[in-house]
């Protein structure tokens, strides 16, 4: 039997549920610069960790697979399943953001135990120079070939050499049309309706950038922005004008605020909104809006830690969860789009309930934009503090 349960929560059972989906999604770059992840890896040698990983070649598998991912993301009976086929038992292990994984990668000097590991993309490449990751063998991984192609060879690992997509999403918010009558669609909306009918009931994302998103999809301006004016003007906006009227940074909104309707706006993840509707005692109340005109785009993905114990069982771990059968339950589990070919149609057939929050439409994905690690990235936690302050949080 897999420790899927018993190392994920240790908590009252009646808190486990709630425990477990607050760590079920990430701060992105904003808790990275709050935490200094960043810095954490500038500091680190190139290619300066320890013991490299042993070579995956085919071999007997190892008895067992150690994963450090984000909590409440695979399918319990996909990792089962795993072990029931394969012999190895799998040991999951939860992190709450980037940076948390990295700190613990970079102080173990590739002894951390760890085999695989899920990295959002724009934290690979410094990942890869710093020597946290390691080649895979993609002669041993052949279900890659379900994937689409849509969503391999990214920006940060255009062969694949180290990363495999595991599943993307997006933002955007969730109202209750019970207390905000007319339709909202855009930012701007999300705005005025967070200072009149939302006022002091809103919240928004514990994330620096999309906090900062919030006004400059608004207006038109490019959300990696380093300009110092737009910078000073966002800060402006959100302390002097936004913040009065938020009454939680919540990145989780889905795990209770939802179902308990605590608030009636919300800015969440696209996952994440779903469940909350999902186990909402009256789904009808609420209405989901992917942010417009423009909004964000972020991608996690497998990665094979250097010093992996367990090199031929990771292989064989990520070549079984590329399997369509595999691909389908976690979809069905995580709520999100894990990129393999024709996964939409699978979910459609199988009767999956609300896929419009999980699968967009390229019309809609033309909207949504990558972050980057850049260097305003301290100036914009610098704003998420401001705005957190001004709202007395």
């Amino acid at each position: 039997m897999n420790d899927f349960n018993s190392i994920r929560i240790l908590a009252d059972s009646n808190a486990a549920p709630l425990l477990r989906r607050e760590l079920s999604r990430r701060g992105f770059m904003g808790t990275m610069m709050a935490l200094g992840a960043a810095g954490l890896l500038t500091a680190c040698a190139p290619g300066g960790q320890g013991k490299p990983a042993a070579q995956a070649t085919g071999g007997t598998l190892e008895d067992s697979l150690s994963i450090y991912s984000w909590g409440e993301y695979d399918a319990p009976e996909v990792v089962e399943a795993f072990t029931n086929e394969h012999g190895a038992k799998v040991v999951m292990d939860t992190f709450a953001s980037n940076e948390e994984m990295i700190a613990k990668l970079v102080a173990a000097k590739g002894t951390s135990g760890y085999d695989l590991v899920v990295p959002t993309g724009v934290f690979i490449p410094q990942m890869i120079e710093n020597g946290l990751l390691a080649k895979l063998n993609l002669d041993l991984i052949p279900n890659i070939e379900h994937m689409d192609p849509a969503f391999l060879g990214r920006e940060w690992d255009p062969k694949n050499e180290y990363s495999i997509c595991k599943a993307w999403g997006t933002t955007g918010f969730v109202y209750d049309k019970t207390v905000i009558t007319r339709p909202l669609t855009t930012w701007s909306d999300f705005i005025d309706a967070a200072q009149n009918e939302a006022s002091g009931k809103t919240s928004v994302l514990d994330d620096p950038s999309p906090l900062c998103g919030i006004y400059y999809w608004a207006n038109g301006i490019d959300w990696t922005t380093t300009d110092p004016a737009d910078l000073d003007a966002c800060e402006a906006f959100l302390v002097g004008e936004l913040a009065p009227h938020i009454s939680a940074f919540d990145s989780y909104p889905g795990g209770a605020a939802i179902p308990q309707a605590s608030h009636v706006l919300m800015q969440a993840w696209n996952g994440d909104a779903r469940i909350g509707i999902m186990e909402s005692p009256d789904p009808d109340r609420w209405q989901w809006v992917l942010g417009a005109p423009d909004t964000e785009l972020w991608m996690d993905n497998w990665a094979l830690v250097t010093g992996a114990p367990h090199p031929e069982a990771a292989h064989a771990f990520l070549d079984f969860i590329l399997t369509p059968e595999s691909q389908l339950a976690q979809v069905d589990y995580i709520g999100y789009d894990t990129g393999a070919a024709g996964i939409r149609a699978a979910a459609e057939a199988a009767g999956f309930e609300r896929l419009d929050m999980v699968f967009f439409d390229e019309a809609q994905i033309e909207t949504m934009h990558e972050g980057k690690v850049g260097e305003a990235q301290a100036r914009v936690v610098e704003i998420w503090n401001a705005t957190k302050a001004a709202a007395g949080a």
